[in-house]
């Protein structure tokens, strides 16, 4: 990569950054007041985060053999997830089930010494 091309890339972004937060000062009132919008804006956060760990999830390459390195970190991500939404549903403290889940994948990978 050339500097021009990242000079050009980072200047993209920022302009898309800048377009994204000025949108919504730069649309009528009227239009922000829809119905539809409101949903969107209400369904949107967990579409996203939902998105988010379905792609960060390692299922690539994955067979069934109990010993397969990939299942068995899909498995620890998996329960690590389930784990720190427990959590969170119990305890409403986000900061906690940030730890809870980041303690029990780094245990399981330890378990099965994937790390």
């Amino acid at each position: 990569m050339t500097s021009s091309y990242l000079i050009a890339a980072t200047i993209a972004m920022a302009f898309v950054t800048f377009l994204t937060r000025a949108t919504p000062a730069l649309i009528p009132k009227r239009f922000l007041d829809t119905p539809w919008l409101h949903r969107l804006n209400e369904s949107l956060p967990l579409s996203v985060l939902t998105l988010l760990i379905l792609t960060s999830l390692s299922y690539q390459g994955l067979t069934p053999s109990l010993t397969n390195p990939n299942l068995q970190l899909l498995a620890a991500q998996v329960t690590a997830l389930m784990l720190v939404l427990l959590v969170y549903h119990l305890s409403r403290q986000l900061l906690v089930s940030m730890v809870v889940g980041i303690a029990t994948l780094n245990g399981m990978l330890w378990l099965f010494s994937l790390i």
